[in-house]
């Protein structure tokens, strides 16, 4: 039997709005924690949704599997180009970045 366990995890970039408060709070708890920010804000909602308990039942209903996606997911392209959207609601309109990309090779 081996000594460890790895467990393979998935790890996708996501653009959020904070209020500034919160994203300081984000920081300071990192600190607390000598943790990334990153994973402060993936711990604390995991520990959120498991302890929520009308949303682990809205889970196990059926309108639980067919919710759009509205989170703003960046995916790396490959051999690390510029990161493409992944939800389909991003997928309809640009993003800032890539349109003043856009524009600046226009005026190239």
């Amino acid at each position: 039997m081996p000594l460890l366990e790895i467990v393979q995890t998935t790890h996708v970039n996501a653009t959020v709005r904070l209020e500034e408060s919160t994203a300081t709070l984000v920081d300071q708890y990192a600190a607390f924690l000598h943790a990334p920010a990153d994973e402060v804000v993936d711990k604390a909602l995991a520990y959120v949704f498991s302890k929520d308990r009308d949303f682990q039942d809205f889970l196990r209903t059926p309108e639980a599997a067919h919710v759009a996606p509205t989170l703003r997911v960046r995916r790396l392209g490959q051999n690390g180009s510029t990161p493409e959207l992944v939800s389909d609601s991003a997928k309809a309109t640009k993003s800032p970045e890539a349109a003043h990309d856009s524009r600046q090779r226009n005026q190239a």
